[in-house]
This record gives C-alpha cells, structure tokens and sequence, in this order.
C-alpha cells in the first residue's frame, strides 16, 4: 500500500500560528480549526506567514459560501444525495479514514448546474471530515468509482472545483485517492486531470486494478452496490 509520508510541523511554528490566531480569536473565533488543522495548513502552506493567511481566507469563505447551511436538510445536498451522486459511508478504510464514495455513472456534464455540485461536493468534504479521528488520522479517501463510465460522465470543471477546495480550503485532507473499474477511454482524461495536479496530490491517486489491490486500502463490501 501506497502512503505518503507526513511532513513534521516545527513546534515553533505551530506556536507561532497558534499566537497570530489569538490575536483576532476575538473577531474571528477559532470555531473551524483545531491543533489539527493548523498542522494541516502549515504542511500544506509552508510557512507560518502563508498558513495564516490561507486561514483567514477559509475562515471568510466558510461564512460567505454559508457552508453552515450545507445539510441534509438543504435542498441542493437532498437532491442530489437522492440522485446518489455521492455518499459519505458508514464504514472507513483500512487506515481508519472516513470515505467518499462516488459513482461516476450517476453524473453527466451536460445535466448539471455547476454552482449546485460544486454545494454538494464541499457538504461531502465537510460530513466526511467530521468523522475524522483526529488524534488517529486526519484525512480522507475518496473512492472514484468508474463502472459504466462514459465521455458524458466526465466533468472537468467539476474536477477542477474540487482539486480547488482540497488545496486551499481542505489542505492535507486528502489522504488516498483510489480509482476502481477505470475503462480504457479514461486514460486520456486522466493525462488532462493530471496536469493540474502536483507531484504530492497525484503521488495519493492510485488505480486499482483488481480486489485483491482494493482490499489492501478498504473492505469491498464496505461499497454501495445500490447506487
């Protein structure tokens, strides 16, 4: 099994960030991140200067998206859970992650509102990381699942949205990324989707080729077949 080393956090910089964070905790309290997080963004941000800043910037994009709204009982995240484009399951990997499961052939590019599954996409990213065993693992995997793929279930835009998310607002969340049943045709998008990715991101996508590979990651009947 792949993994991908994590990188140390200096404590004095986690010290640090933990003192510029104070210094607004009053404006701008710290409801969204932990000493988790804050590991998670100065890995993914480098420097203290650059973990901060990228903070402020989810912190502001949480409350403008209104990304508290984003449950169940929102009608965009209903639809489209009754549509089964996407499930956050019960059961975790083998490394004790949560998992997003996605069947491709539930999704098709020219019948979607972009704005609307992009809504969808971070509600999956937020259920999933609030089953996150902090202290144990702190990241996700997300499970592409390409039976019955077509052309038509190839969303680039939707991609692109979501590689967005987990790089500024969902930094070192993603733990594995494993693509089951790829057909031939895939090749050429994965050659495009690849190019937007770097070397950290594409190093967590694994294709897997047959169960015994799977079950090195997860059980294969914690997977849907009802969907």
């Amino acid at each position: 099994m792949s993994v991908t080393p994590v990188k140390n956090v200096s404590e004095e910089d986690l010290k640090e960030l933990k003192s510029r964070m104070k210094l607004i905790s009053d404006a701008d309290p710290l409801q969204y991140h932990n000493e988790f997080s804050l590991k998670r963004y100065l890995r993914a941000f480098k420097t203290v200067d650059a973990a901060f800043q990228a903070i402020l910037k989810t912190n502001k994009w949480k409350v403008e998206y209104d990304v508290a709204s984003l449950t169940v009982d929102n009608p965009i995240v209903k639809q489209h859970l009754e549509s089964n484009k996407a499930r956050v399951l019960r059961h975790r990997d083998m490394s004790g992650r949560p998992v997003i499961y996605i069947p491709a052939k539930n999704h098709d590019v020219n019948d979607r509102d972009i704005d609307e599954i992009t809504k969808f996409i971070v509600y999956c990213l937020e259920e999933a990381s609030k089953k996150c065993f902090e202290e144990v693992v702190d990241n996700l995997c997300i499970v592409f699942d390409l039976r019955d793929f077509g052309l038509s279930c190839m969303d680039y835009q939707m991609i692109k949205n979501l590689i967005w998310l987990l790089s500024r607002h969902y930094p070192e969340r993603l733990g594995v990324c494993l693509i089951t049943n790829a057909p031939t045709l895939f090749s050429g998008c994965w050659a495009v989707i690849k190019g937007w990715l770097d070397d950290n991101t594409s190093s967590k996508v694994i294709f897997i080729n047959s169960e015994e590979e799977l079950c090195k990651y997860l059980i294969p009947d914690i997977l849907p077949d009802n969907m």
